[in-house]
């Protein structure tokens, strides 16, 4: 029997993560009152009970109950009921977007600001977050993104550590992205923008990444970074981090970035960690829809 109770920040994706659960076999149900809890795990946990695998959402809408309900697991634990939580979270300028564009009422802020809502259910619910047996960060996923990392604990029962590395490209000139954790400098790299048939290819296309990755230096930074990140990881792991941002930056974010973030995250992948691994090229176009503008203008 797996028993996994689904908590978290409202917006972070509970109910994506239960739709999913569902759809892999887990009995799902949401919003049971807190004096249920007890009795719904006693109901699955009966001797010849057709339920295998079963998974429920609590989350700031039971209100001042929610307060009782750190007893009540301490009793399941107590009558050998065992289960896990499952942490949603995202950070609070992504939730506030969240809100905004889907224009729902966050269920604390009915007539406060939506800010002020996520800030009081961090705080009520930062008991069930300390006990969490896995946390997954939204905040940069995308829902197939989170389906996977889902998948990976529910269905594969992979070891999952709770962090998440996004491994992103960027150009200077578009400026540093604020959740950057750490930021590289490639410009010291021969840039291949100054080459005229390079010039319009992107680092994810094979003539770009040889021009780049011909040049002795390219190889060096590639094997210090990876080795300090592998060094690094770990560690970040047993600190608590959920999200760690590796920004790789080159002028235009269209070619040196590009090519190191792909060989960063092709290094980390087949290192396995037991984390959640993602790329992302936050710029890679962006010279291209200039150069289209300022025809246009012409």
């Amino acid at each position: 029997m797996r028993f996994v109770i689904v908590t978290g920040m409202s917006g972070a994706g509970k109910s994506t993560t239960l739709k999913m659960l569902e759809d892999v076999g887990y009995f799902c149900v949401d919003n049971l009152p807190i004096a249920l809890v007890g009795k719904f795990a006693e109901l699955i946990y009966q001797k010849n009970r057709e339920i295998t695998k079963a998974a429920l959402g609590i989350d700031i809408r039971s209100g001042q109950a929610l307060e009782n309900l750190e007893e009540v697991l301490e009793e399941m634990t107590g009558r050998n009921f065992p289960y896990e939580i499952l942490f949603l979270d995202a950070s609070n300028e992504t939730l506030i977007k969240r809100y905004k564009e889907t224009r729902r009422m966050h269920p604390l802020a009915i007539d406060e600001r939506v800010d002020k809502g996520i800030i009081l259910e961090r705080e009520k619910l930062s008991f069930l977050k300390e006990h969490a047996d896995f946390i997954i960060d939204t905040s940069l996923l995308l829902t197939r993104e989170l389906k996977l990392e889902l998948e990976k604990i529910f269905v594969k029962d992979a070891q999952y550590k709770n962090l998440f590395v996004t491994v992103l490209s960027f150009g200077f000139k578009y400026g540093i992205p604020n959740d950057s954790d750490l930021v590289f400098d490639v410009r010291f790299l021969p840039n291949p923008y100054y080459i005229e048939e390079l010039k319009p290819k992107t680092g994810n296309e094979k003539e770009i990444r040889d021009y780049v990755m011909a040049f002795e230096p390219a190889h060096i930074f590639l094997e210090k970074i990876t080795d300090m990140l592998k060094f690094l990881i770990p560690n970040y792991i047993l600190e608590g981090k959920n999200q760690l941002v590796v920004s790789i930056g080159c002028t235009g974010g269209k070619h040196r970035s590009v090519t190191l973030a792909n060989e960063i995250y092709e290094r980390l992948k087949k290192n396995d960690g037991g984390y959640g691994l993602k790329i992302e090229h936050r710029d890679i176009e962006k010279d291209r829809a200039s150069n289209i503008l300022g025809n246009k203008k012409v």
